[in-house]
């Protein structure tokens, strides 16, 4: 069985912008032993990150060309992982976005890729892959 890997935004927009420890998104990309996953409010916070720092041009070329190329399933949420991810929010002190992370981590039985220092608190709940 593959491992899956779950990305959030601080993980692909390092890929995309070419920062920070973006060689192990790239390679844990054109990896054929993994399952690549995203939330799709991650990919939501991508295009907003994108399009308050490129303009809405880009975030619609990252949405419309550059996502479809990238070996990633987008996972949508459920209500009750709508209503889990809040119970998370309301134990934590993460944002309402991470939270969705965590639990489609935890229902996909999947790895969170991140560098995103706000993830040291669920390090107890999830299983999480550090870029950094």
């Amino acid at each position: 069985m593959k491992k899956k890997i779950l990305l959030d935004s601080y993980a692909l927009l390092a890929y995309l912008k070419k920062e920070g420890k973006f060689l192990k998104v790239k390679d844990i990309l054109s990896s054929s032993d993994k399952v690549i996953l995203m939330n799709e409010l991650n990919v939501g916070e991508t295009y907003y990150i994108i399009a308050r720092q490129r303009g809405y041009e880009q975030a619609d070329y990252f949405l419309e060309v550059v996502l479809p190329g990238l070996p990633i399933k987008t996972i949508h949420n459920t209500f009750e992982q709508i209503i889990e991810a809040s119970r998370l929010k309301a134990k934590y002190s993460i944002s309402f976005i991470d939270c969705f992370v965590i639990t489609t981590a935890l229902a996909e039985k999947a790895t969170i890729l991140t560098g995103d220092p706000e993830f040291k608190k669920a390090g107890k709940i999830v299983e999480i892959e550090w870029m950094n």
